[in-house]
């Protein structure tokens, strides 16, 4: 309850700043949206689901284009025509590897409704370096909100919690079809902690690093 309380306390203050901002600054805001291709690296899983402590390394699996699929949203307010700030919901989503999960005695382990990074940071862009095409980049930090899914014999986990850090990073460039409307292109990488509470008493920790190529429209207010 306290979780859900407060994710939707940050969701709230989130969408509270952005919005006088696009409003003060209506020129100068875009929203984005995006999609494509999400992969994640091996990483560690440790912890105790309430009975028995498990430490083991799985691979991920994205699945970006099986529902739920993988998306993300962006607001961007731009302070200077060089650069501005970011608020970023990216719904980045793994899944464990099955051999993986049998050899550990999970029957799930899998963020599918999403690790959900909500990010804020700077933006830098080079208008005009190309023609048309202009360059950019960003850092951003916030936290990760995954849908918790952990199921073995002692625990069964399915809910939405606030996890620990993330880091985003990226770089790409954007393409101005007019005044209005821009195509992007850019490659995204994220780095979460995750540490979730498990029923039953137990813990789940990891680090899920996720590696994206993005493509998305933006529109210019």
């Amino acid at each position: 309850m306290m979780r859900s309380i407060a994710l939707k306390a940050t969701l709230a203050a989130t969408v509270a700043t952005l919005a006088p901002l696009s409003a003060a600054q209506a020129e100068n805001f875009t929203i984005s949206v995006y999609s494509g291709y999400q992969t994640a690296p091996h990483s560690g899983v440790s912890g105790n689901d309430g009975v028995e402590d498990f430490d083991f390394t799985t691979g991920w699996d994205g699945k970006s284009f099986e529902m739920p699929p993988y998306y993300g949203i962006r607001g961007t307010w731009w302070v200077r025509d060089n650069f501005g700030w970011i608020a970023d919901f990216n719904h980045t989503k793994v899944y464990a590897d099955e051999d993986d999960m049998a050899a550990n005695k999970f029957s799930t382990l899998e963020f599918t409704d999403g690790l959900n990074n909500l990010t804020v940071g700077p933006i830098w862009r080079w208008p005009g370096a190309w023609n048309k095409l202009t360059p950019y980049a960003s850092v951003s930090a916030g936290i990760v909100i995954p849908h918790v899914e952990v199921v073995t014999a002692n625990t069964n986990t399915i809910e939405y919690q606030i996890a620990g850090p993330t880091v985003a990073v990226v770089l790409g460039a954007s393409y101005a079809i007019n005044d209005t409307w821009d195509v992007f292109g850019e490659y995204k990488g994220t780095y979460s902690q995750v540490k979730a509470d498990l029923n039953g008493g137990g813990t789940l920790e990891t680090d899920i690093i996720t590696n994206a190529l993005n493509f998305g429209v933006a529109y210019n207010f």
